[in-house]
């Protein structure tokens, strides 16, 4: 399970740059336009996912009043996109070098955002962070064709674990 996690934790980082890089070589103005999705724009659902990840890091780190990043600063696109890469480079290191096959499984109690309390193992709150992340990237891709995007680089889990067949 280990090695598994700490393979989706590469691949959210991985998948987390390409996409954020081609945003920010997008025109200023479709950062912020609107499209319909969960969110209202690229940079409202990059600042979600930041959000979120900063939120579920701080739960796992036993944190327990959370600091939301959009809470307590209102940041630019470029720094809600640094801000997202610098949370997800943490998970790899954090699985690798804090957690053993009983940290993984133990539970982790938490509140959520309404203050109601859980319990659930480690491993699938992991899994939850890199699905989430990998959820709200379709939706950005999906919001920048609609913003007439084309060449969008691929992000599919495939595309990261693909080993070329040696010639």
């Amino acid at each position: 399970m280990k090695e598994l996690l700490c393979q989706y934790a590469a691949y959210n980082v991985w998948a987390n740059h390409k996409l954020l890089f081609h945003i920010q070589q997008m025109e200023e103005a479709k950062w912020y336009q609107q499209v319909p999705s969960s969110f209202d724009s690229l940079y409202k659902t990059i600042l979600h996912m930041w959000d979120a990840e900063s939120g579920w890091w701080q739960r796992m780190r036993l944190h327990e009043h959370l600091v939301i990043p959009s809470a307590n600063f209102d940041p630019s696109l470029k720094d809600a996109c640094n801000g997202l890469m610098q949370q997800s480079l943490q998970w790899e290191p954090f699985i690798q070098q804090s957690l053993n096959e009983d940290a993984i499984n133990s539970l982790l109690m938490y509140k959520n955002s309404r203050g109601e309390e859980f319990a659930q193992p480690v491993r699938e709150v992991l899994l939850h962070v890199f699905n989430h992340s990998t959820f709200h990237r379709g939706q950005l891709v999906t919001m920048m064709r609609q913003l007439g995007e084309t060449n969008i680089p691929a992000t599919d889990f495939i595309a990261f674990a693909r080993k070329p067949l040696a010639g």
